[in-house]
């Protein structure tokens, strides 16, 4: 099966299984998920989304948070972990979104990546679930599930497997199959104890399994 026709299959299979995939990060206003997403790396989402309505009951506007003191950033973030860059990059991203963007998230991918803090992945999420626009995000479950089926061949680097997956799936479902990979990979395709492939709707297709 070539890639083209085996992304295909993955993208209809997944989307049967995983019909309302979503984004697991709690937010209500584009720059609210810019903050998350900050927070949750190295952090998982279920501890971003404990954390941040401390956040916003303190600092409730872009405004606000561009205003705060990094070090009140810092004390309440601080249980996401590296507390003090991600307080720093946080209390920067929303300074320019104030400054010079009236307190509005941009649309374009390019111009989300001179933020502060705002890195491929992040502006991918960004452009996807706010924007509606093609994305891929490379998170650790794309990239571990992309290699293990076989879309993409031994890569490991983000923006290579962005790169690759662009090529075979189609625009306007990569944003979709992107969190259905997590979902599986939660669920199925497990990487801390052994994937359950007896269960797997992908296991007749997956290049591990056959």
């Amino acid at each position: 099966m070539r890639k083209k026709e085996l992304a295909l299959a993955v993208i209809d299979r997944l989307k049967n299984d995983y019909p309302y995939s979503d984004c697991t990060l709690d937010y209500e206003e584009p720059w609210k998920l810019l903050v998350s997403v900050r927070l949750a790396a190295q952090c998982t989402d279920e501890r971003v989304n404990r954390i941040v309505p401390s956040l916003y009951d303190r600092f409730p506007t872009v405004e606000a948070l561009a205003n705060a003191p990094v070090e009140e950033i810092e004390e309440i973030v601080k249980p996401c972990g590296l507390g003090h860059s991600k307080a720093r990059d946080i209390s920067l991203c929303m300074k320019e979104l104030w400054e010079k963007y009236e307190g509005q998230v941009p649309d374009d991918f390019d111009t989300l990546l001179t933020l502060p803090g705002v890195g491929r992945k992040s502006a991918n999420l960004i452009v996807g679930d706010v924007f509606k626009k093609p994305a891929i995000v490379t998170d650790t479950h794309c990239i571990r599930l992309s290699n293990r089926i076989g879309l993409v061949d031994n890569i490991k680097d983000p923006y290579k497997v962005e790169m690759a997956l662009r090529k075979i799936v189609p625009p306007e479902e990569g944003n979709d199959l992107c969190h259905r990979l997590v979902d599986h990979g939660r669920a199925v395709c497990t990487a801390r104890t052994t994937p359950y492939c007896d269960r797997c709707c992908l296991a007749d297709i997956c290049r591990k399994k056959i």
